[in-house]
């Protein structure tokens, strides 16, 4: 289960392939469909960013790509109430699977979350998420 099914959020993505988002936009990471996905336009970097309503606190987070699409060179920033910002790196593999990461220490009183891939394993620099979960 992901913090996102129950508490208010919205979310930002850098790009949409060919600006198609009743096709490819970032609603399709969290609609637990095993069929749809975000695709981003090519180029590098691509981010997705999730701001919270209310603070949360994050212990983990999960990504589903497609293999051949998936984020390297991957940050996660997260923003607290105050102001002050933590980074992280994390290392997604290229391959369909889900996978989760725990973050060395929680993160309490986030208000943004931010993912920065700066680089995929695509060509052009394209990412396809079919799936996004906060822990």
């Amino acid at each position: 289960m992901s913090l996102l099914d129950s508490v208010k959020y919205k979310s930002l993505v850098s790009s949409v392939l060919n600006k198609d988002i009743k096709q490819h936009g970032k609603a399709f990471m969290f609609d637990s469909e095993e069929d749809t996905s975000w695709s981003s336009s090519e180029g590098t970097p691509q981010w997705i960013a999730i701001q919270f309503d209310e603070p949360q606190t994050v212990t983990a987070f999960s990504f589903q790509f497609q293999g051949g699409f998936a984020g390297k060179d991957a940050l996660v920033i997260a923003t607290a109430v105050d102001g002050t910002e933590s980074e992280e790196p994390f290392y997604p593999d290229d391959i369909n699977s889900v996978q989760t990461f725990t973050l060395k220490q929680s993160i309490e009183n986030t208000k943004k979350l931010k993912f920065v891939f700066g680089s995929s394993t695509d060509f052009f620099g394209r990412i396809i998420v079919y799936k996004l979960k906060i822990i």
